[in-house]
């Protein structure tokens, strides 16, 4: 084997949609001698951008060890290689476990970031995370599963903050989101959007429902994989008659950038 030479780029790219990887992560994938692509989760279409003669892996059927191997071994015959994943490496990725053995045998890496299935998850359904005086928090969390949760972040415990939940890979457990929520008080009545393939042209589905029903509704759409489990005080904001002003574009304050064109008090509607 040469020399090593070559850099491992970890590539976010995205939710699903081509379109939404970002200019960075297409530019590393045209120069790319060697792209490792997670195929169960990304369509092989985020490929396309690939030169002739680019060596192409789908490690859908390998393990840690054999996608370790694969990556240092690329990283000796080509400049730039590419492990594309899913979403944005650093959530429910591998990245710690691929990048330690890299560190060990010297080999160069960088991440690039990619857009969240929950961020894409909340455009295709129109929703805001966050709502000023609703909630300012955002939750990415999911249930135990194979995987178990550390002490203190059950989603029981999380859900008692009353903010903006995510829950990643739990669409299997949605069950036991609805016992964890009910647990931390949240009503029948809140509303719960499920979102399948968030950007998938062609696939996306947007499901929704309240705590009492998002459990039938999702089965209806035969939804078992692949979906964002959104749960906000902030769902369905765009409805509602009333929603609290946005200091920053509120004509009653100002900022660096503006001065206040009118009194707090009259711009926002309050009585003195």
């Amino acid at each position: 084997m040469s020399a090593l030479r070559g850099t491992v780029w970890f590539v976010g790219a995205g939710p699903g949609d081509p379109d939404l990887i970002t200019v960075k992560g297409r530019r590393l994938l045209e120069q790319a001698g060697a792209i490792l692509f997670a195929g169960s989760l990304v369509d092989q279409a985020a490929t396309q951008h690939a030169p002739q003669g680019c060596e192409i892996r789908d490690s859908r059927d390998m393990t840690l060890e054999e996608m370790n191997a694969w990556l240092a071994e690329a990283c000796a015959r080509h400049e730039t290689v590419v492990r594309l994943q899913t979403g944005d490496p650093g959530l429910y990725g591998a990245l710690v476990e691929l990048t330690r053995p890299l560190d060990a045998a010297g080999i160069p890496w960088r991440v690039v970031p990619g857009v969240s299935s929950a961020m894409a998850a909340a455009a295709a359904a129109g929703e805001t995370l966050t709502l000023p005086e609703v909630t300012q928090t955002v939750i990415l969390t999911r249930v135990a599963g194979r995987t178990p949760m550390p002490a203190g972040e059950e989603l029981e415990a999380l859900a008692a903050h009353r903010s903006t939940l995510c829950i990643f890979l739990s669409i299997t457990l949605l069950h036991e989101v609805q016992r964890a929520l009910r647990a931390a008080g949240w009503p029948e009545d809140a509303p719960i959007v499920v979102v399948h393939k968030a950007s998938w042209p062609g696939a996306e589905k947007v499901v929704r429902g309240t705590l009492a029903d998002i459990k039938r509704r999702c089965q209806d759409e035969k939804i078992a994989s692949q979906a964002m489990i959104l749960a906000s005080p902030a769902l369905g904001a765009r409805l509602w008659p009333d929603i609290a002003r946005s200091k920053l574009y509120d004509p009653g304050f100002g900022h660096r950038f503006r001065k206040a064109s009118m009194p707090a008090g009259i711009a926002t509607g309050e009585s003195a």
